[in-house]
């Protein structure tokens, strides 16, 4: 949804839960005697609230921490050009957004704020900021749809920063961690278009409050001994990262109201910045803590398949993504949305229609059937920049290589999609070709269950308020 950057576009491994071969039968925690079936339900708890964390931390660290990683982009506060839009190459993030070319800033708040500024963009092209903390809250929006296409220089806050706004920024806001991710989307309208993207990008600026005011940088923040992570070890031991990334979030200001929560969570280990193996868990408490785990992540699945309403088999969800308020609260929803689409917009920048069943109610599966996608004439999504379908795997939730290299179809390429002859228009989601008479309007499909995102970016209220609903997928008989 995230992406739809799933995106969000990144998901946890399956948990190792059924291998329990070599473990230690000595405990690293206090001696707090617990029932078997608190131990269960509290790791149960701690999955459910620590996996976007963790999740995000994998990104974190992926992106701009690990330098001899295969998906390293840059460092922190330093802003990234991705002058591309996303293929089947690029697995850090599941259901990768393949719309927009990103540009990436890893922020660090700590020793002073950091700056974003955008150059004037033309009214008719959508770009936006979407400002990312610890916690996968979407705190604050810079961008068409926010502060519109002038150009402009933004500030982003640490939750300690206490200055006034300086001259020369349009804005401040506040993260509620020290660390976040702002991730920067700019319309690509076509192949051919992609040369003016890269204008823009070469126009965005990324800077600390103290390069861009022109005076000496204050003193740097303490270095910080990050653990090196990937999805698999994410999947064995998520408590371990989670017990770091709580480290770099404490449960002050807004975030005050977890501390219940999370002396609860101590009583199993789960505590900022202690150290957290599954080899000193006693056997018996490995045991139970891995089935919290185990429910933990089937409560986040079986959440991410109740996501929002069902419109004609698909799932729309207008809360999915969201800030701490909007969110209220309820952890296993900030979950599930990070499950199927993690660093997705708030829906109102962008929803994301996810196909759950075609028109006769099964599993849409790719590799046995051909299926169509009809919008009735006068009936393409509401929006007020652009609209796409994606197809991913519905085993990994990754773009699909194909001999066309096409992963979407959007609005930009509307000029070069065949109608019918009553004004609908047919999109053709099956493996192979349809035919070259109608192969301008054809998602290539993976060879299985086929996972289908949509994405409308800045709908109108018509589509936020279920007015317009994304058509049935129907299989062709």
């Amino acid at each position: 949804m995230g992406n739809p950057m799933r995106s969000p576009l990144f998901k946890l491994a399956p948990l190792a839960l059924t291998t329990l071969a070599g473990l230690a039968a000595t405990t690293g925690f206090a001696a707090e005697m617990l029932r078997p079936e608190e131990r269960v339900q509290i790791a149960k708890e701690a999955l459910i609230y620590g996996y976007p964390l963790v999740a995000n931390y994998t990104v974190f660290y992926s992106y701009f921490i690990d330098q001899k990683g295969t998906e390293f982009k840059t460092p922190v506060n330093t802003l990234y050009n991705t002058a591309r839009v996303y293929t089947p190459a690029d697995t850090t993030i599941v259901t990768p957004n393949s719309d927009t070319p990103y540009s990436f800033v890893g922020l660090d708040l700590r020793a002073e704020p950091f700056v974003i500024c955008n150059p004037d963009i033309e009214k008719s092209r959508y770009f936006s900021v979407q400002l990312v903390d610890m916690y996968t809250f979407n705190y604050a929006y810079i961008g068409s749809r926010t502060t519109g296409n002038a150009a402009a220089c933004n500030m982003i806050a640490g939750p300690n920063w206490t200055g006034e706004k300086p001259e020369g920024i349009s804005n401040v806001f506040k993260s509620e961690t020290e660390f976040g991710i702002a991730l920067i989307r700019t319309q690509l309208f076509n192949p051919a278009d992609l040369s003016n993207v890269k204008k823009i990008q070469a126009g965005y600026r990324g800077v600390t409050l103290s390069k861009f005011l022109g005076k000496p940088a204050p003193p740097p923040a303490p270095a910080i001994k990050w653990p090196a992570v990937t999805k698999q070890l994410a999947a064995k031991n998520p408590f371990e990262y989670l017990n770091f990334v709580l480290s770099q979030a404490p449960a002050t200001g807004a975030a005050a109201v977890e501390v219940p929560m999370r002396e609860r969570f101590a009583k199993i280990g789960v505590e900022a910045g202690k150290p957290f193996s599954m080899s000193k868990v006693r056997l018996v408490h490995d045991v139970e803590l891995l089935e919290g785990m185990k429910q933990g992540m089937a409560a986040i699945k079986g959440a991410v398949s109740e996501l929002g309403k069902d419109e004609n088999g698909w799932r729309v969800a207008t809360d999915g993504f969201g800030d701490r308020q909007s969110y209220a609260g309820n952890y296993l929803l900030r979950a599930a949305a990070a499950d199927a689409g993690i660093y997705g917009n708030n829906a109102a920048e962008a929803l994301y229609p996810l196909l759950a069943t075609d028109a006769s109610g099964q599993k849409v599966n790719t590799a046995a059937n051909k299926y169509t996608l009809t919008f009735p004439a006068g009936q393409l999504p509401p929006v007020n920049a652009f609209w796409s379908v994606t197809m991913y795997d519905g085993k990994t939730q990754l773009l699909i290589r194909n001999p066309i290299h096409r992963y979407l179809i959007n609005s930009p390429m509307l000029p070069d999609l065949k109608k019918n002859a009553d004004g609908s228009l047919t999109l053709y989601i099956q493996q192979q070709s349809p035919g070259k008479e109608r192969e301008a309007n054809w998602l290539p499909a993976p060879n299985g269950p086929a996972y289908i995102v949509m994405r409308l970016y800045w709908p109108k209220e018509e589509a936020l308020k279920a007015s317009w609903k994304p058509p049935a997928v129907t299989k062709v008989q």
